[in-house]
């Protein structure tokens, strides 16, 4: 390694003094790389940005009319005296890593992402590099997630059990990512799905942009809730326990959230049944994912940085935290 500091760490974000722009940063900034539409990822404010195409549609409908520019995964792009290029992350549809490279350094910084294929999004691809700057939201060995076919069988019990009492399933799930996993699972032949409008509106971002989901009934002020018993309900996490729920009696509640693996956070979401399924990756997932990159260093974010930190060190690594701004919760975002 030759030492070069291809990224810094500052107020602002993470910042590239070679090609004079950051990523993900959370202050305004003159441009911009993003890796995902989350909002603790992409925030307003900033002169220029660049995504994937695949992530600009939602870019677009969260953010409105910013300057934003797009490239394909794998495309390599001049900017200053740095390359760089976008990978699968596989955390939500047109997610990625970023590849940054000067003078034959090369730093990847992760965003957020999972190494499972879930259907929806484009599969983790691992990428080389020296130094690997990586998410660790779910950073502990009590966090291994169950295969996806299993939780998909799991949710589909549970809505026919209900269905046949003629019970509402209401679930509560972010509106981009776990929404539409949650819809490309479900087993339509149980009877109709209904979704909040924030679930909707991006599910109508992601058909336009050719993502396959099932047909979706929005829930409005005028809907008849009744002509719908036994409907799959997907709310917005904001929704749960809300004025919203009124119209969906009797109802069984459930949460999909990596943090259902917790007992007391599934006490405090005070549903009757928690999913175990996340966009992130879980432990064996972070550590296999470092492993694919080659990395001598890795800095460790949002999560259980500390322990994660420690555990890198013991096994050889060179490893660091850098404080950011991310949310240390799944998509901490979802109040719309």
């Amino acid at each position: 390694m030759s030492g070069t500091d291809v990224l810094t760490f500052t107020e602002r974000g993470i910042y590239c003094p070679a090609g004079g722009f950051h990523i993900d940063p959370w202050r305004p900034v003159d441009r911009a790389l993003i890796t995902h539409g989350h909002a603790d990822h992409a925030r307003p404010g900033m002169a220029r940005y660049l995504s994937t195409h695949a992530a600009a549609p939602v870019l677009h409908h969260r953010l409105g009319g910013i300057a934003l520019d797009t490239v394909n995964y794998g495309e390599e792009r001049a900017i200053g005296d740095a390359r760089v290029s976008f990978h699968p992350a596989g955390h939500v549809p047109g997610s990625a890593q970023i590849r940054v490279e000067v003078g034959g350094e090369v730093w990847v910084v992760s965003g957020d992402y999972k190494v499972v294929a879930d259907g929806v999004s484009e599969p983790f691809e691992p990428v080389l590099c020296h130094t690997f700057i990586t998410e660790c939201t779910f950073g502990l060995p009590v966090f291994k997630w169950a295969p996806p076919e299993d939780v998909a069988a799991d949710i589909n019990d549970w809505w026919s059990r209900n269905a046949e009492s003629s019970v509402f399933s209401v679930c509560g799930a972010y509106s981009l990512g776990k929404a539409q996993r949650i819809l490309a699972a479900l087993d339509t032949s149980i009877g109709p799905i209904l979704t909040h409008g924030a679930i909707e509106n991006t599910n109508e971002v992601l058909r336009a942009q050719g993502i396959d989901l099932p047909e979706t009934i929005q829930v409005t002020p005028d809907l008849d809730a009744k002509r719908h018993k036994g409907a799959f309900v997907l709310a917005a996490p904001a929704a749960l326990g809300s004025s919203w729920m009124r119209r969906f009696q009797p109802a069984s509640t459930a949460f999909a959230s990596g943090w259902m693996a917790l007992r007391g956070v599934r006490r405090r979401r005070a549903a009757d049944r928690g999913f175990v399924m996340s966009d992130h990756a879980d432990w064996p997932g972070l550590n296999a994912a470092i492993a694919e990159t080659g990395a001598e260093r890795v800095f460790v974010t949002h999560g259980y940085t500390s322990v994660f930190r420690r555990w890198l060190e013991e096994q050889g690594y060179d490893a660091g935290i850098v404080a950011t701004e991310f949310g240390d919760g799944e998509e901490s975002e979802d109040a719309n």
